[in-house]
């Protein structure tokens, strides 16, 4: 062979024995890693949150500042006392028949006093009976469709408008039925600000025929866009006399009177001027 081939061998194994192999590096690794398992072996785990004493659910509703809870339960009691007056039961209940109607026995002795002296006697929804009981208090005292058409027609004479449909189908049980029995006697309109149905008395003796080319007319106005101020200069553009002096007049101010700062002048008593030849004098006797 070529000895500059031979020479080249020799320090190319020179070399590989110099260095290390990835076999060395992985036994290293190897015993770090089982130093490392023996360590955490020989060191106790420490305890897991989940080992701790459970939460006894009956002492955490009955807990003293657990407000989320009372104000639960209190909520609960005018659900189910507005959901009762709406079927139709109207006879008054005691604190315990309400808990025990609305699955609520477990609730503590503080809560109860708390229900009693505060929660349900200031509730709006909420009204107590000269007995101590409680009944629901709807927005208007009506039981049928009749007492629903009488107030609707005192509301139209008096001139203070409709009433809103979730107010009538809080107050009145089977509002449901009554409402589809006086579909001739009222109308629905919706408010334009939040969308809500208010009912109102169809007062058929206001009807007036109206010509329908004058209702065609009165539709294509269109003045949702417009208020008063511009409505009434678009009449004074059109030579139309704008109705400002027709409506209420308001009371003129009151102008209080000057007081007057000038001292009242005391009447002097006036001398018996008729008895003056009578009187006589005794200063000389």
């Amino acid at each position: 062979m070529d000895p500059a081939l031979l020479r080249e061998r020799e320090l190319f194994k020179k070399r590989a024995l110099a260095t290390p192999t990835v076999e060395k590096k992985k036994k290293d690794s190897d015993n770090v890693q089982s130093q490392k398992d023996e360590s955490s072996k020989k060191k106790p785990k420490p305890p897991s949150s989940s080992a701790g004493p459970k939460l006894d659910i009956v002492n955490y509703k009955t807990m003293s500042g657990s407000s989320q809870y009372k104000f639960g339960v209190l909520a609960k009691i005018v659900k189910y006392m507005r959901s009762r007056h709406q079927e139709g039961d109207d006879h008054p209940l005691s604190l315990d028949e309400i808990l025990d109607e609305t699955n609520q026995l477990d609730v503590g002795s503080k809560v109860k006093q708390w229900l009693l002296t505060e929660a349900l006697v200031n509730n709006p929804k909420i009204e107590v009976t000269p007995e101590g009981k409680f009944i629901f208090k709807a927005s208007y005292k009506i039981k049928d469709k009749k007492s629903l058409l009488r107030l609707l027609k005192q509301h139209d004479l008096k001139g203070l408008g409709g009433i809103l449909l979730e107010d009538v189908q809080e107050s009145l049980p089977h509002c449901d039925k009554a409402l589809k029995a006086l579909q001739n006697e009222i109308i629905y309109i919706s408010r334009p600000i939040d969308k809500k149905k208010i009912v109102f008395y169809n007062d058929k003796t206001a009807a007036l025929p109206v010509d329908e080319e004058f209702q065609k007319l009165w539709r294509s106005v269109a003045v949702e866009s417009m208020d008063d101020q511009k409505i009434e200069e678009y009449l004074e553009k059109q030579g139309i006399r704008s109705m400002q002096d027709h409506g209420p007049k308001k009371p003129a101010p009151h102008k209080r009177k000057k007081p007057n700062h000038r001292k009242k002048q005391l009447k002097r008593p006036r001398d018996n001027e008729h008895l003056a030849d009578v009187l006589e004098t005794y200063d000389d006797k």
